[in-house]
């Protein structure tokens, strides 16, 4: 089964919490979701890149306000956020 991005942030707002800048672990996030670290990391910085996430240095991950609020928009669609955007205001 393939994980996909949006499955990790939904993960990662259950497991951690912005406001309280509570944190889970990418081990924590794979094990729960029966899938490879690798993949789980590289989700997360992907949604990082998107300021859906953070990753800290030590395998530490949080949804971000930005990414809960996305999820509370519960849209069945499929929603493409293009961190290149990002890039251009920085």
């Amino acid at each position: 089964m393939s994980i996909t991005r949006r499955t990790v942030l939904e993960h990662l707002a259950v497991a951690s919490d912005a406001t309280a800048r509570e944190t889970t672990t990418i081990e924590a996030l794979a094990a729960t979701l029966d899938a490879d670290e690798h993949a789980i990391e590289a989700h997360l910085h992907g949604l990082e890149a998107c300021d859906l996430a953070r990753v800290t240095a030590d395998g530490n991950a949080r949804v971000t306000i930005t990414g809960e609020e996305l999820l509370e928009l519960d849209v069945d669609e499929m929603i493409v956020v293009d961190s290149s955007a990002n890039d251009a205001e920085k």
